[in-house]
């Protein structure tokens, strides 16, 4: 891939959601080649602190359910919403699947939080721009769901989850993206 392709393809990704997403799985095989690439993202000490949990099929309900049901319980009346409720409730079943980003500690290295935490960051752009190779619409969604998720993602004590990754086909057209000029954001030092 030459620096040209490769410029095109990270400025050609973008947050595309659920509801943009067509009723088309996504190949378990092709799942686990994306999380492939995830893997080879940077590592300090060589952690690999990036962990996943892949909702599909009935699990997807499953998880609608749990997302649901925190936020009614955890949504003051005055900010309460039944529009975000059934936003919230229908968002997995729009997808062709929903992976939880999740982050293992390990509590025998030392290597700051941040540090891992921008691993499995890394790791999530590698997903994010294979799914935009591959036409597959994607977003990461960091609900307050998640600070809670442990005992429903089984999460072990040194791991925590940082996020939620929905997955599906798309025929959406995209808008170009915008950026400032890189030029407002370097300051050189010679």
């Amino acid at each position: 891939m030459s620096f040209k392709e490769l410029s095109s393809l990270i400025k050609a990704r973008r947050a595309i959601y659920p509801n943009m997403y067509i009723d088309k799985p996504i190949a378990d095989l092709l799942i686990v080649q994306i999380l492939e690439n995830a893997n080879w993202a940077p590592t300090h000490k060589k952690t690999e602190p990036w962990r996943f949990k892949i909702f599909k099929g009935e699990s997807l309900h499953k998880l609608s359910s749990y997302l649901g049901d925190y936020y009614s319980k955890h949504t003051p009346k005055e900010k309460f919403s039944e529009i975000k409720l059934k936003k919230t409730l229908r968002k997995p079943l729009q997808s062709g699947c929903v992976i939880a980003i999740c982050m293992y500690n390990d509590p025998n290295v030392t290597i700051p939080e941040w540090e891992e935490i921008a691993a499995v960051s890394c790791a999530v752009q590698n997903m994010w721009l294979s799914c935009t190779t591959l036409n597959i619409g994607c977003y990461w969604s960091s609900p307050a769901s998640i600070t809670n998720a442990k005992d429903f993602l089984g999460l072990s004590e040194n791991e925590r989850c940082l996020g939620l990754f929905y997955m599906g086909y798309t025929n959406a057209t995209l808008i170009p993206g915008q950026r400032k000029p890189i030029q407002d954001k370097i300051e050189w030092l010679k």
